[in-house]
């Protein structure tokens, strides 16, 4: 489908519009807007576009309560997000709304002397965030026409895909590296669709899934994070919109956002700012801080060397999840973080594995790979003296650790007979 140039629209679209407020496609580099339509860049300067609305406008508090009446998940804020009114009423996985955990034993490990939380995305329908994401580039491929739902992943998203595919009636075939962790693709290929594994890279996989947009074979697809980008996108912010509403519709002073592709991390940061503007949320300072394992740390290694461009790299790292050498929105994560007065950092998959086992002995939080490259960064971050100990801070746990195992070597503390005299001998009582 060809990208049309439209006119900003002064109208606001009615309640049965199938994209909601959202009036046009905009593109992030020279602003220029396109129609809506399964398009993901520029056709004048090739920047990304992303989704441009026109928001509900008049009073905050009974926005509030609308949202508060609304759905427990994502759907309580649809008037934010490009479905239609009647979202909530279509077969979907009902993402969202998860846990905001006050962390105050691991607040105490950390010399954390504020407010500390993690919002543990770990409760979501496949047990990650990208539940989110999928369930509005679903929306997306229904008022498209797409029979298939399709993406290139590192794993969650094959799964995320796969589950949504099945519950709203569509047909999937997803791409994965042929590497990753093993529960991971067991959960990607349990819903019934086609499930590909490739030999390469991450990056080599999105490169032949825009491939294979351009070709007949790809013909009524709709790859969630290719075509389909912009609308995924969105998903995003309803992790800044929960986090505000369960804090009591505050913002968190400081946030800590793992980054891949840095869409999550720039999705969240323009989330918050609509609540600002939309009189949501009070207007004051926020910081956002991106993390990232070492052995993929394409934007750390820029924002620590001052660059604005991102050199992309090959991943060597545990944190599969986050293993994107060449992150399509990487620039926009360093404008984020040098704007909000945040930083980008990275730990090594020691540090993770830490990490990991702090937040599960802490919280009971069992994270997968990437929650332990966030809670790493962050103890890193405070040990540097860059984050904050006393603001409120926000942590994010984007997945389960049950998809990643083979990172932690755990096991029984001991084996005994089934006797009392056995578990004497064993000395764990005392312990």
């Amino acid at each position: 489908m060809a990208v049309q140039a439209v006119e900003s629209r002064t109208s606001v679209p009615s309640a049965a519009a199938p994209f909601g407020p959202a009036v046009a496609l905009s593109c992030r580099e020279c602003g220029e807007r396109f129609e809506l339509g399964p398009s993901f860049a520029c056709t004048s300067c090739f920047g990304p576009l992303e989704v441009a609305y026109e928001l509900p406008a008049g009073d905050p508090e009974a926005l509030r309560r609308r949202i508060e009446a609304g759905p427990a998940n994502i759907w309580r804020y649809a008037p934010l997000l490009p479905v239609p009114a009647d979202v909530a009423d279509r077969p979907n996985l009902e993402p969202g709304l998860t846990r905001l955990v006050k962390a105050d034993n691991l607040a105490a490990e950390l010399g954390v002397t504020g407010e500390l939380y993690v919002k543990d995305d770990s409760g979501n329908p496949t047990h990650s965030f990208k539940d989110r994401v999928v369930a509005i580039a679903v929306e997306a491929a229904r008022a498209f026409g797409f029979t298939t739902l399709s993406c290139s992943s590192t794993g969650n998203l094959a799964g995320a895909v796969g589950a949504a595919a099945a519950r709203a009636g569509f047909r999937s075939c997803v791409f994965i590296p042929h590497d990753l962790e093993a529960g991971k693709v067991v959960m990607a290929a349990v819903y019934g669709g086609d499930l590909v594994g490739i030999e390469g890279t991450y990056d080599d996989v999105n490169r032949f899934c825009s491939e294979l947009i351009g070709d007949p074979l790809g013909e009524g697809w709709g790859f969630v994070n290719v075509n389909l980008r912009p609308y995924y996108g969105e998903g995003s912010k309803t992790l800044a919109y929960e986090i505000c509403e369960q804090l009591g519709w505050r913002l968190p002073d400081q946030i800590v956002v793992p980054v891949a592709s840095g869409s999550q991390l720039t999705k969240i940061d323009k989330g918050l700012k609509e609540l600002i503007a939309l009189g949501l949320v009070e207007d004051r300072p926020y910081r956002i801080f991106g993390a990232q394992a070492q052995g993929c740390s394409p934007v750390s290694r820029a924002y620590k060397d001052g660059h604005d461009v991102v050199r992309p790299v090959k991943p060597d790292t545990i944190a599969k999840s986050l293993a994107i050498g060449n992150p399509a929105d990487g620039p926009y994560v360093l404008d984020i973080a040098r704007r909000t007065g945040g930083a980008v950092e990275d730990v090594d998959d020691e540090r993770i594995v830490d990490a990991i086992r702090l937040l599960a002995r802490t919280e009971g939080i069992f994270a997968e790979t990437a929650g332990g490259v966030t809670v790493g960064v962050t103890r890193k971050l405070l040990e540097n003296g860059v984050l904050d100990p006393a603001l409120t801070t926000v942590v994010l746990n984007t997945g389960d650790g049950l998809k990643t195992l083979d990172a932690v070597a755990a096991g029984p503390t001991a084996t005994i007979r089934p006797s009392l005299e056995a578990f004497r001998a064993a000395g764990l009582r005392e312990q």
